[in-house]
């Protein structure tokens, strides 16, 4: 018998019973829990839960499962999701002239470890500053950006997002600074990757500001946009340690693995239904 599989996220204000319900809801509707997380915030008195759960009912879909929920929704005033696990979600990846966290992304999609639908690539270079890329059928759309026309293009990209039905905006090394509106607008549905000295070392060059001051540990942080520059809820980090024997491009090699590895487990995280928001930070369930 075949079995489709759902991911149930929310987050409402703690108060008793929403455990008790949202198990029942799923009993009902003849679902079987495979993964439960929760997490109760002390400091905001909210609570967050992810739940995994099959179900063998034919006649149940995530539409009627969304519609019986509502009930459960009004009395706790969730926040919430239910997504078929099987549907991937669309995901628009932004890159500049650094294609390093591009190719992985690429890669890890291509092999099946990052389960999405890749509905575009963006980028202010156009496409034969890419050469060396295999970008098979995915449409790229080159979207230059000078100081004149920044609020006219970003205009395109929210009519591109919209147009496709973009779930996530990946940042694979986009640098260019998203306006206060575009970050506004893309509120939750846009991750970027950065180097974690920031904001130590700002401006050109970091990996080199930093060797001149002898760092002994190097970082990247994968994190939502908001209008705060690089300050957004967390998602990810990683820290690797480097020596005084390490030069400048040694760090610049180390920093790039780094910046790989955080986005495509953030990204992962993401296409899993395993981040919600709390504020000014994230809560990130365990996969």
């Amino acid at each position: 018998m075949k079995k489709n599989t759902y991911t149930l996220i929310l987050t409402c204000r703690n108060q008793p019973g929403i455990v008790s319900y949202v198990s029942k809801f799923i009993f009902d509707a003849g679902g079987d829990i495979y993964e439960a997380h929760q997490f109760d915030d002390p400091d905001t008195g909210r609570f967050y839960m992810r739940v995994g759960f099959t179900c063998t009912n034919s006649s149940e879909t995530a539409t009627t499962l969304r519609e019986k929920f509502i009930p459960i929704v009004e009395k706790f005033g969730l926040t919430w999701k239910l997504n078929d696990s099987s549907q991937k979600k669309k995901i628009l990846l932004m890159v500049s002239k650094l294609d390093h966290c591009l190719v992985d992304l690429l890669y890890r999609w291509r092999i099946g470890e990052l389960p999405m639908d890749i509905v575009g690539i963006v980028s202010n270079h156009p496409k034969n500053s890419f050469q060396s890329i295999d970008f098979g059928s995915i449409p790229f759309h080159h979207i230059p950006i000078t100081p004149e026309n920044k609020l006219e293009q970003e205009q395109k990209l929210l009519n591109l997002v919209g147009s496709l039905y973009v779930d996530l905006v990946v940042l694979a090394r986009y640098m260019q600074i998203l306006s206060d509106d575009l970050s506004t607008k893309l509120s939750g549905r846009c991750i970027n990757v950065h180097h974690s000295f920031l904001p130590s070392f700002k401006g050109a060059k970091p990996y080199h500001q930093a060797h001149a001051r002898g760092i002994k540990l190097i970082g990247a942080t994968a994190h939502f946009v908001t209008s705060d520059l690089d300050e957004g809820p967390i998602i990810e980090q990683d820290v690797t340690r480097v020596t005084h024997g390490d030069t400048p491009d040694d760090l610049v090699r180390k920093g790039r693995d780094l910046e790989r590895t955080v986005l495509s487990r953030a990204l992962r995280y993401y296409l899993h239904d395993r981040v919600l928001i709390n504020g000014n930070k994230s809560v990130v369930f365990p996969d």
